[in-house]
């Protein structure tokens, strides 16, 4: 059994800022997969599936970004599951716009969601990197962050998004590699 987390900001107000492309992950991944609908379950809301043989929990924290290592940690502790199980989706700065990059523990490397989860469970997670680009200067990160994506930027995000839940099957067998080409294959114009 694994744990997925999309991380995002509850609320419908907050559905389309890049912030929430990894809720919007999460989303595709439910629908493409046919996973259960949500539940209310560990300060976030949980969907129950399978990709391929792999049991997969999907967990969308409702406790906003900040504070989103609070949802991972009561769920990792009610599935007695390992940090390692754990696959957490998210928005990067530094990687292109629809760009997509697999890496096994690390830092939090400036993101809140990313430092939170950290906080609660260690380092020892996988991380699904989604890329949103930069605004180019660090005083305009956050009013970036917390904007809509753009109407031109509508088709790659969904591009992207289908890519994604279309190779799951990939990450959840542990074949990062392979998950990270198909879905660039997918995205090649």
């Amino acid at each position: 059994m694994q744990l997925w987390v999309g991380l995002g900001n509850p609320g419908a107000q907050y559905a389309m800022h890049r912030h929430n492309i990894g809720f919007m992950a999460a989303d595709a991944i439910a629908e493409v997969h046919g996973f259960a609908p949500p539940a209310k379950k560990f300060q976030g809301w949980l969907q129950e599936g399978r990709i391929g043989g792999d049991k997969i929990l999907l967990l969308k924290p409702a406790t906003f970004m900040n504070d989103s290592g609070r949802a991972v940690r009561a769920a990792l502790d009610f599935y007695k599951l390992a940090p390692a199980d754990v696959t957490i989706f998210y928005d990067e700065l530094d990687l292109a716009p629809f760009k997509l990059k697999v890496k096994q523990g690390g830092g939090a490397a400036g993101h809140n969601g990313i430092r939170s989860t950290i906080a609660h469970i260690g380092e020892d997670f996988r991380r699904v990197r989604l890329g949103i680009g930069h605004p180019g200067h660090k005083d305009r990160v956050t009013g970036y962050v917390l904007g809509n994506f753009a109407k031109t930027e509508i088709e790659p995000l969904s591009d992207l998004l289908g890519a994604l839940a279309a190779e799951a099957r990939w990450l959840a067998e542990g074949d990062e590699v392979r998950f990270m080409n198909d879905v660039a294959m997918r995205m090649a114009p």
